[in-house]
């Protein structure tokens, strides 16, 4: 699918305006501050998750599919791949709603790692989860109907 043709995919965790003071040279919203907010809109889930603290430890994989425009409403869906000892890995995209017609255009998306950390700094183990919050990764649904997403469980990234 192309990145118009998708739906949104995660939670809903931060939703801002593109304003003309975050734009770069070419008057497209710059990339670091897409970047910066995807980072506090996953942070979200990681800290629910956690229940506490967390810290960015990575970026995996960003992509820039089309330049976010000053007046887009840029919304930030996260979803959790994979949590494991201490550390959750969790895909975020990005995807904007462009005015005059409400058409919704999926801008970017990139892989956050984070890892939950005590009040001092300290990596920590991840509690285990709350009913009703954030649930523990499932595999995504199989693209060959006939394959099965259990024969490759989800590795512990610690």
């Amino acid at each position: 699918m192309t990145p118009d043709t998708d739906a949104p995919r995660g939670a809903l965790t931060l939703q801002t305006l593109a304003m003309p003071a975050d734009t770069n040279a070419n008057g497209d919203i710059f990339g670091g501050w897409l970047m910066a907010q995807m980072d506090l809109g996953s942070s979200v889930l990681a800290r629910t998750r956690a229940r506490g603290r967390v810290a960015t430890v990575a970026v995996e994989a960003m992509t820039f599919h089309r330049p976010v425009r000053v007046g887009d409403v840029v919304s930030i869906y996260s979803r959790m791949l994979r949590a494991g000892t201490t550390s959750m890995q969790i895909a975020t995209e990005v995807w904007v709603t462009r005015q005059p017609d409400a058409r919704l255009v999926k801008v970017t998306e990139a892989t956050f790692v984070f890892v939950a950390v005590s009040d001092t700094g300290d990596k920590r183990r991840l509690p285990e989860p709350l009913p009703d919050t954030v649930p523990d990764p499932l595999p995504d649904p199989p693209s060959d109907p006939l394959s099965d997403p259990l024969s490759d469980p989800l590795s512990d990234p610690d």
